[in-house]
């Protein structure tokens, strides 16, 4: 639970009852996220903010040990990578196909909903994702991470032979690489001012790599720009890498304000947009790893026990760290 800034603590709890369209699993992976850093740190993430003990961790994979009465039980022993969200089903966005943007969505560890860090979790059959045997359950617990790649990937419309430009070598950085390589990208240059995630970016998806404290990427003329970093000096000097026409496409979390280059937005006629989680990317994720087209075992360079969550949520701070792991069993 966190209880505090930088304050956790154990909690007993009844382990939940699924209910007539829901699974419960038992927790085997989970991943974890620069938001549930922000959370931990900061206590906040934009307008959603921590007020009262919250469970972190939405980046999970389990096995399904019961369901509720209107789910077939041939799915009890089924190994799974949870989607940690509840939409409506029912409003405008949902019914659009949007339901990532549902006004009500219940989201694991995005307050007051409780999220992963814990032994057992319930969700709704269709969003707890089965997982062939070829992907172990680190792997399942980041196809969530694989997912925001991937829906960047759509929504800088990236196809066979685009250029795309990606800002920052974390763990999104990394893996979105990986996504726009996998949709055919012919270049995929990642700015970075950290040589050690430099080099990573280049073991996984990056054809090229540059040091934006060293190299002027202006001229580089992109189709494609996304932001994985959330520097408002990277955000600004990745839309001016952008052909006429081309897409920005925001991940990163980071200020929550940044100056826009209105007259190169409007001159360029650049198509500027945001990923706010996913929709429908499981699927297409299980399959990008089970053919070997993206690789998340070796992304992860920590792991830690639940009792040591405290740990994982600082391992960014160690050099060399990219993703870690709770194993919770």
């Amino acid at each position: 639970m966190l209880t505090g800034q930088k304050a956790l603590g154990m909690e007993e709890r009844a382990v939940p009852v699924p209910e007539g369209d829901q699974v419960l699993v038992q927790v085997s992976k989970v991943g974890v996220c620069g938001s549930d850093v922000h959370y931990y740190r900061d206590g906040r993430i934009g307008p959603f903010v921590v007020d009262a003990p919250l469970v972190l961790g939405h980046e999970l994979s389990g096995t399904i040990v019961a369901v509720g009465a209107g789910v077939d039980a041939s799915r009890i022993g089924q190994r799974v990578a949870v989607e940690p969200q509840k939409p409506c089903r029912r409003c405008s966005q949902c019914k659009a196909g949007r339901y990532n943007l549902c006004p009500f969505m219940e989201f694991y560890a995005t307050p007051p909903i409780d999220g992963a860090f814990c032994e057992y979790v319930a969700i709704e059959e269709d969003f707890a994702h089965p997982v062939p045997d070829s992907i172990s359950d680190e792997a399942a617990a980041l196809l969530e991470p694989l997912s925001v790649g991937i829906a960047a990937a759509r929504k800088g419309r990236i196809v066979p032979g685009s250029r795309v430009l990606i800002a920052g070598g974390g763990p999104i950085g990394v893996i979105t690489a990986q996504a726009a390589r996998a949709f055919g990208a012919a270049e995929i240059i990642v700015s970075d001012p950290v040589a050690d995630r430099r080099k990573m970016a280049e073991r996984f998806g990056a054809t090229a790599t540059v040091d934006p404290t060293q190299v002027d990427t202006t001229d580089l003329q992109v189709d494609c720009f996304i932001d994985a970093c959330g520097v408002p000096a990277a955000i600004v000097a990745g839309m001016e890498s952008v052909r006429g026409a081309g897409t920005v496409v925001i991940v990163g979390t980071g200020s929550d304000t940044v100056a826009m280059p209105i007259p190169t937005i409007m001159n360029k006629e650049l198509n500027v947009t945001g990923v706010f989680r996913y929709t429908d990317t499981w699927p297409l994720g299980a399959h990008l790893v089970a053919t070997g087209q993206v690789e998340l075992d070796p992304l992860v360079t920590g792991r830690f026990g639940l009792d040591d969550v405290e740990n994982a949520l600082n391992a960014d701070l160690q050099p060399g760290s990219l993703k870690s792991i709770v194993a919770v069993r």
